[in-house]
């Protein structure tokens, strides 16, 4: 059987490799033989009873040409002309699935100035996107924001990058995601750790997240020195970061969370000592 062309809508379940379709229900299937191979069957019993053969000579031909039709003509025209509707539920069901919302992490940066969040949040909602959560870190040149999306079905990364760029961020990065990005306290903690285990210099970011804080540049933390914390601010060592400091004012932060942040610094420079290829 050849493979379906591949602007045909069945052509979204062929396999990607070797081109072949999966295998329909058997009553589908049937039915499609029956339905091409009983006209060639009445066509042939009408030419073949209307001959002078003996008996016999009339049962051979017509087993033995019912056999090649059913082998070389009819399953195969079958498949070919009746493809849409012997494939038609898993169609339908992979359509349902494709028009279903998906989950992305997105982040770009933006200007630190009143209106550039607004003017992204118009770019992702012109494509139907919509903002779950968003956390804000503080970079050289501007603000860097993380976003949570639920976008439809048929946006994709390229449409959610060029919506960033649209809405004047830089940079802009997106990677699928899970509801475990909406999480407790503890699973978040959970699926940051997943995040430096396959990028350890994600650390300064995912602990950010994680304590919902902003990460002090040396001169802030230098001139926080001077002031009484409150429990507001918290330092953390670093493989290859050296210690960072993390602010939260307002909010001092929990033995719970100090040692959430602490456990995700060890994982990150137990993986730089596994892995020399990690950023220095």
């Amino acid at each position: 059987m050849k493979p379906p062309a591949r602007n045909s809508p069945a052509a979204e379940l062929s396999c990607e490799v070797c081109g072949l379709m999966p295998e329909p229900t058997k009553a589908r299937l049937t039915l499609a033989n029956v339905a091409v191979m009983l006209p060639i069957e009445l066509l042939v019993h009408a030419l073949v009873v209307g001959t002078e053969l003996p008996y016999l000579a009339k049962v051979l031909v017509l087993t033995v040409t019912a056999t090649v039709l059913v082998i070389w003509v009819a399953e195969p025209s079958a498949s070919r002309i009746l493809r849409g509707w012997l494939h038609a539920p898993a169609l339908r069901l992979r359509r349902k699935l494709g028009k279903a919302p998906a989950l992305w992490r997105a982040r770009t940066v933006l200007h630190d100035e009143p209106g550039s969040l607004q003017r992204v949040t118009k770019a992702l909602a012109r494509t139907g996107t919509n903002i779950l959560s968003i956390h804000v870190h503080p970079v050289p040149g501007g603000v860097l924001d993380e976003f949570v999306l639920a976008a439809p079905g048929g946006i994709g990364e390229r449409e959610l990058l060029d919506a960033l760029l649209d809405g004047g961020g830089s940079a802009p990065q997106v990677w699928p995601t899970t509801s475990l990005a909406m999480a407790d306290g503890q699973t978040r903690a959970l699926s940051l750790a997943a995040r430096i285990a396959d990028a350890p210099d994600e650390l300064p970011l995912a602990v950010a997240e994680l304590l919902r804080a902003r990460i002090l540049t040396p001169a802030e933390e230098a001139a926080a020195h001077a002031a009484d914390d409150a429990g507001t601010r918290l330092k953390i060592p670093t493989a290859w970061h050296g210690p960072i400091t993390f602010a939260r004012p307002g909010e001092p932060f929990t033995p719970a969370e100090s040692a959430r942040a602490h456990r995700l610094a060890e994982l990150a420079e137990i993986l730089a000592h596994r892995n020399p290829a990690a950023p220095q």
